[in-house]
């Protein structure tokens, strides 16, 4: 037993010291919804927290608490309002969000001072500071409706949670502001977490949700034939935004994706919306390559698209030097041309630094990925992952089931994103008579 375990402990352990080295000293801003915390996630969430500030990440916690306000509304026997998808905050509502939060914010410090022997915090020392870093305003009245206790965020004491952070802290925040006259407001834990990401230029923020994520198709439900999109590029977040109605809960599409958009907008690279469901989403997140859930990324400095005939220059340039030293097959000029339109590829600033293509055979329900190139200029940044899940999110669309390249030099880094060798006489017939036997490549594929 134990030896299948060195054997399966050890590859994966190797591979996730990438994204280790990747993530230390960065700031992520984590925002856990109240639904996760009356489902019981609470010491599960503290625990992978906990995990992941040992490896040298800044967190700045924030709770929301809408269950827990509404539990304590129902106690009164007091219904609560909401209009627009912000709470209507009248004294009743304020007294139960303030009780709400003292205990919350109690039972999440009670979990981060966990330290028994054999648990994940066995040994962990979590610092948990909260204070008053958030000034509000009040909502006011829009449409007609006063949101009376209500408010949104005037400013974030960037400099006090930096120094709390820089101490190896762990930042709490409550959904709660309070104005220079000393008066309390009740404020949404989406706009909190999005205006303290923004701020603090936060590497990551990141929402664990009642929802899994945003389908390839917001309008229709998840399926296998409509999945996660596990990577929407900010212009097409932006897209989607504007074709979708206003959101009123927090499960429709557009609630956690307008912030995941004003967060990219505002400086913070990278929005993730997590299922709080699935156990250590926030460890899959941010430590295995192909996480979970759905990631805004703002990439203004780089385009990721389909090649165009105009790219055909562009991609020789980029593979020559790959071709001469035997990494790649030679291909002919004019197919190159002829199926430029299998070719994905990666641009900063109008140069190609990557590319792959993909060759379809739909009867075996399969696809080659072929000429994955990335400059040496850029390798190590992040642009192989790219150009692998665009060809993936191409198969997939197509209705396939399994990508798979031959190799003769990388074939380790395939192996560390998910594919496993097979005999060549796997490929599909059609593959197969073109296999060249003296190249002797390893053929390795890849399920999606």
């Amino acid at each position: 037993m134990s030896t299948v375990f060195n054997f399966t402990f050890v590859p994966w352990f190797r591979s996730v010291a990438p994204y280790i080295h990747m993530h230390r000293g960065k700031t992520f801003v984590v925002a856990v919804c109240g639904e996760a915390i009356a489902a019981g996630k609470l010491t599960t969430i503290a625990q992978d927290l906990a995990l992941i500030q040992s490896m040298g990440v800044k967190i700045v916690l924030v709770h929301g608490f809408r269950p827990q306000v509404n539990e304590q509304l129902a106690a009164k026997g007091h219904a609560p309002k909401y209009s627009h998808g912000i709470r209507i905050t009248d004294g009743v509502a304020l007294d139960c969000a303030q009780e709400a939060a003292g205990q919350l914010r109690y039972e999440i410090e009670a979990a981060f001072s966990q330290g028994l022997p054999n648990t994940p915090m066995a040994g962990a020392t979590v610092r948990v500071i909260s204070g008053n870093f958030i000034t509000a305003r009040p909502v006011g009245i829009v449409d007609g409706v006063d949101f009376q206790h209500s408010g949104l965020v005037r400013k974030v004491d960037t400099a006090g949670i930096q120094k709390a952070l820089h101490m190896g802290a762990m930042v709490l925040l409550s959904p709660f502001g309070f104005s220079p006259t000393g008066e309390a407001f009740n404020l949404t834990m989406e706009e909190v977490a999005t205006s303290v990401a923004t701020d603090l230029q936060a590497d990551k923020l990141i929402f664990l949700t009642e929802i899994p994520g945003i389908m390839l198709d917001p309008a229709q439900p998840l399926s296998e034939d409509n999945p996660i999109d596990t990577e929407l590029p900010l212009a097409a977040a932006e897209k989607m935004l504007a074709a979708l109605p206003s959101a009123q809960l927090p499960t429709d599409t557009a609630f956690y994706l307008q912030h995941c958009v004003r967060a990219c907008k505002g400086g913070v690279e990278r929005s993730h919306i997590l299922p709080f469901a699935t156990d250590g989403a926030l460890l899959l997140e941010v430590y295995v390559h192909d996480g979970i859930g759905t990631m805004v990324v703002d990439e203004k400095l780089e385009s990721l698209r389909e090649a165009t005939s105009d790219d055909v220059g562009g991609i020789l340039q980029l593979i020559e030097p790959f071709e001469r030293d035997g990494t790649l097959v030679k291909r002919d000029r004019t197919e190159i041309e002829r199926d430029v339109a299998n070719y994905s590829i990666i641009e900063h600033d109008g140069v190609i630094f990557g590319c792959a293509a993909l060759y379809p055979y739909a009867e075996a329900k399969t696809a080659e990925m072929a000429a994955l190139t990335i400059s040496p200029q850029v390798q190590g940044q992040g642009d192989g992952e790219k150009i692998l899940k665009r060809i993936e999110q191409r198969a997939k669309t197509a209705g396939l089931e399994s990508i798979f390249v031959l190799t003769t030099r990388t074939m380790h880094w395939f192996i560390k994103r998910g594919f496993v060798q097979v005999d060549p006489d796997w490929l599909p017939d059609a593959r197969k008579r073109k296999y060249n036997w003296d190249r002797k490549s390893q053929v390795l594929v890849k399920k999606i």
